[in-house]
């Protein structure tokens, strides 16, 4: 999704050598207010910020004070393969544990640079769309000075339509460290007085839908294959044949995640060599309420029938 990305302010390369201000404080209202703030990391990034046995996200949330989660393995931000954590706690606790995060991250990837500068990195923020407005401000006026404060670049990307449910953006900020934290603070500062903010507070993995092979998109359609064996209380087990199962994903799992977000049930697909017993057909489990499972088979099914029909 980083491609589409549109900047209202492209970054100040002008004024990177200038001596940083001093970083913004937020106010005394502000720093009580539970806050939170939901960024993106691949999965191998996602194993480094936990640690062994979970040694890693334990040391960070206790010398923050913050509290740290993440989405599950095969939870992803829709339209990419990376997960989703989200700090939450007081403003300069969760500075302290992005500080942690973003610094772990950075040495992770052992980067050389020979003029000897601290290398400029991006962070994937996730804004809900109802309160990236606030960000960029009146003619774009809240976004330069951040800006021109931080001295990291800010990106805000359009709002995505692709995928149903999604009310949610980008915001990547590139720079150092020090740039970004400064970018991160001014944000979640500016954050905390929108109402539209602390709304989405308890639901940061809304969107999650689980699936697996989302870059799978192969030709073709498929089959119903039921498998009553499988099929115990709100759970069941159908069978697509492996050459149609990309329709059911669809683009970048765009498919998966409508019929999800509809029906309200969980789906997940098999890996490609994991097949219903004595066919070619791969598992999609369904589960939820019988209703949910209902819709979200007879959705799956119509993708089928629909493939087959044009094949014919």
């Amino acid at each position: 999704m980083e491609s589409t990305e549109s900047s209202y302010m492209s970054s100040p390369e002008a004024v990177r050598n200038r001596s940083p201000p001093p970083p913004k404080s937020p106010t005394s209202e502000n720093a009580e207010k539970p806050a939170y703030i939901r960024f993106l990391v691949s999965n191998a990034a996602a194993g480094s910020v936990i640690g062994k046995g979970g040694s890693t996200i334990t040391e960070f949330q206790s010398k923050s004070g913050a509290r740290i989660q993440l989405s599950r393995s095969h939870e992803f931000y829709p339209g990419t393969s990376d997960r989703i954590i989200m700090v939450s706690g007081a403003i300069d606790d969760i500075l302290k544990a992005m500080e942690l995060i973003l610094a772990k991250l950075l040495n992770e990837l052992n980067i050389k640079d020979n003029d000897d500068d601290e290398p400029r990195t991006k962070v994937r923020l996730i804004v809900s769309n109802s309160s990236c407005g606030s960000i960029i401000g009146k003619g774009g006026a809240t976004i330069k000075s951040f800006i021109d404060g931080s001295q990291a670049g800010i990106k805000i990307s359009p709002q995505d339509n692709h995928f149903y449910g999604l009310n949610d953006r980008l915001v990547t900020v590139t720079g150092t460290l020090d740039e970004q934290l400064r970018a991160i603070d001014l944000i979640l500062s500016k954050l905390c007085e929108d109402p539209h903010y602390s709304q989405a507070m308890h639901t940061p993995f809304s969107y999650a839908v689980t699936y697996n092979s989302m870059g799978y998109v192969p030709n073709g359609a498929g089959v119903k294959f039921p498998n009553h064996e499988e099929d115990h209380g709100n759970s069941v087990t159908i069978g697509v044949s492996d050459e149609h199962i990309g329709l059911v994903l669809g683009r970048g799992g765009r498919n998966i995640m409508k019929i999800s977000q509809v029906s309200g049930a969980r789906i997940k697909i098999s890996d490609r060599d994991d097949f219903m017993s004595g066919t070619t057909d791969r598992k999609v489990t369904i589960t939820g309420s019988q209703r949910a499972i209902r819709q979200a088979e007879s959705m799956i099914m119509q993708k089928v029938e629909n493939a087959t029909e044009r094949v014919d």
